[in-house]
Parts: structure tokens; sequence; C-alpha cells
């Protein structure tokens, strides 16, 4: 039995039905930007993430930009970023001509560790992005007094943590704007590029529209330089439909989750994640940690097993940043983490005969 990383043709049999009424709507009406489905969508995702305003864009990467360029980063202001994130945490950062300043995680859960962040700050620092990685919310208490003593907004990386929570509060609803994605893989994930900004501020949420349409909030009256950033109706269908099931289905990955740490329990080859104090984690991801990870990996692999990296490689270690000078050690529990980390599969449609096959194979690989 071959099991995936990621099941997505479940999800989508689960929802067909409902998404083919939405999109005979949309095409019947041929409202193919903006159309209504994407007002409703920002509404109930506000709702759900219990903020006053969600905008809707293109994907998460844009998400990311006009968040920081909507509070008030500038090119060459300083941005502090974990070194443990994907590459577009940091890329939205460049993308305006901002400079990311990244610093280490925590070991136990591989977030943005709140000394670091507090070392990092200059007199150059314009915001502070943790990442709410893996589906865990950050320090948020720490990290937003870090943001505040450094006289500097917060903007949260919230693409991998739709629904999580930290002591009763959603992530995506701590710092002064959150970008999120909904890249299909995620927890609430569209059939294409998706993304959004939430954002309890009034006029952030104005100029993230204002940016994201060319820089104007009416037709052919453009104020500033902007950029072509929507979410697409289509898309915004999608999501609404999975809005409504996403609640039951980050209960089955809660679930899975701790049915993976039963099983995990004497497997001595596996350091199972633990959620933080406070956290009611989304488990986007369940990654463990394995020595001689690159074998187990191939192991699980050539069993049938869609086991994965996330992420191979600490954002100073790519060629794209190779530029800030930042060798081997600069980050060493990120670096340590990269080589021992693995994603084993985890998505709602996840079955317990699916887990049980999954450390049993992972348990020979240590022997």
């Amino acid at each position: 039995m071959r099991i995936p990383l990621v099941d997505l043709a479940a999800q989508q049999t689960e929802i067909a039905d409902e998404v083919r009424v939405g999109l005979d709507e949309v095409f019947a009406t041929t409202a193919f930007v903006g159309g209504p489905a994407v007002g409703r969508f920002e509404r109930a995702y506000a709702a759900f993430t219990e903020v006053e305003h969600c905008v809707g864009v293109g994907n998460g990467t844009d998400a990311l930009e006009l968040a920081l360029r909507a509070v008030g980063v500038t090119s060459g202001g300083e941005v502090i970023v974990p070194a443990n994130t994907f590459i577009a945490t940091a890329e939205a950062v460049s993308r305006i001509g901002a400079v990311p300043v990244l610093v280490d995680v925590d070991d136990e859960h591989l977030l943005m560790d709140p000394a670091a962040a507090r070392a990092a700050v200059t007199s150059r620092t314009e915001a502070i992005v943790p990442v709410h990685l893996f589906g865990q919310v950050a320090p948020m208490e720490e990290l937003l007094k870090v943001a505040a003593d450094a006289g500097v907004p917060l903007v949260e990386d919230a693409a991998q943590s739709q629904g999580a929570r930290r002591n009763g509060r959603f992530a995506g609803g701590f710092g002064l704007a959150a970008g999120t994605s909904f890249y299909p893989g995620k927890n609430l994930g569209a059939a294409g590029d998706a993304g959004a900004v939430t954002t309890d501020d009034a006029d952030v949420a104005r100029r993230i529209r204002v940016l994201s349409a060319h820089g104007s909030e009416r037709k052919y009256d453009h104020e500033i330089v902007g950029m072509n950033s929507r979410l697409d109706t289509v898309q915004a269908v999608v999501l609404e439909t999975k809005l409504r099931r996403l609640q039951g289905w980050n209960d089955r990955r809660r679930a899975a989750a701790r049915y993976y740490g039963e099983l995990l329990a004497d497997v001595e080859v596996a350091r199972t994640p633990l959620s933080a104090h406070g956290n009611e984690d989304v488990w986007h991801l369940y990654v463990v940690r394995v020595a001689e990870r690159d074998r187990v990996l191939r192991e699980l692999n050539d069993a049938g097993i869609g086991a994965g990296i996330h992420y191979p490689t600490p954002v100073h270690l790519t060629g794209a940043y190779a530029h800030l000078g930042l060798g081997r050690g600069a980050f060493p529990v990120a670096e340590k983490a990269a080589d021992e980390i693995l994603s084993l599969p985890m998505y709602p449609h996840l079955t317990s005969a699916q887990q049980e096959q999954v450390v049993e194979t992972l348990r020979e690989s240590g022997r």
C-alpha cells in the first residue's frame, strides 16, 4: 500500500459537488475577477481567525510582501526572520529591497528564538516576522514584547497555521498584520495559488487593497505604485467550501498526531515533535528528527511511504542568500535540524492502518 505525503485527491472527492455548484455560479455570471465569492470568503476567513479584516491576494509570498509594505517596511530596512523557514519568508523581504536579518530557532519546536530576535534588533530594524512553522504558533507573547520594546511592528508568517491557536488566540491575529498561503497542500488549500493578509487595523487593510490593485482604490485613480495580486474568484469558491470543513479536518490532524505519538513512543530512531505549552497546533506537517536522515528517507520512499524534508537547507545556506556571507555555523540549531528533520505523511484522511505502516517501516529503518 503506497502512502502519499499529502492526499489532495481525498479532499477533492469530499468537496467536489459543492465546488461544482459554486463554479457553475461563477461561469454563469462571468464574475471571474472580484466576484461575490471573494468577498464571502474574506468575511468568512476573518471571522474564522477572529480578526476584523481579511484581504485575499494572489499567493502567500505576495501576502507577506504586501503585509510588510503596508506596515511601513522600506527599501534598505532590516526585517528579522528565522533561518529555519521556506525561502518565501526572506524572499518577501528582499522583494521590497529590505534586508532579511536571520536568527536561530529553539531546539524543541524549531521556532524563532525570542532571545536571538532581541539580540538582532538594531536602529535599522523595521519589522519582526516569526513563522508559525509546521502548524505550530511561535512564542508570540515574548516576540510581541521584543517588537514593542524595539518600536517596530510584528508581522506573522501564518502560511502553515490556519486554525492554530495559542492561549485561545488564533494564528494570524497576533501581529499588526499576517500573511498566509492557500497553496494546495496547506491545511486550507486552494486549487492553485492563493493567499491572504489578516489584520485588525483598518488602515493596514486599506493599504493592502490599494497596493494589491495597481495602487488604486478606484478604477484608473492610482495613488501609488502597486502590483497586481488578487484572489481569483475560482479559488475563492474552493476556499469557501473547504473553510466550512477546516475545523473538522484540523481535528483529524490532531488525532493523527496523537496516534503517531503513541506509535512512535518506543521507536528510538525518531525524536517526536511536541506542542508548546498553550498551543493548539494544527499539524500542517508531522516532523520527526532522525539520525542518518537521508538513508532513512530513501528506505521509506523505496517502501512506498511518501516522506519528505521541510526544509533541507536553511535560508543562509541557499545560493540566493550567499551574499549575506553567513556560512555553516552561523545558526547551529537550524543547521543541525536541517540534517535531521523528516516529514511523515499527514493529512485529514490519513487512516490508522496507514500510520501503522509508516511507523513500522520507520522502525525497520533503525535496525
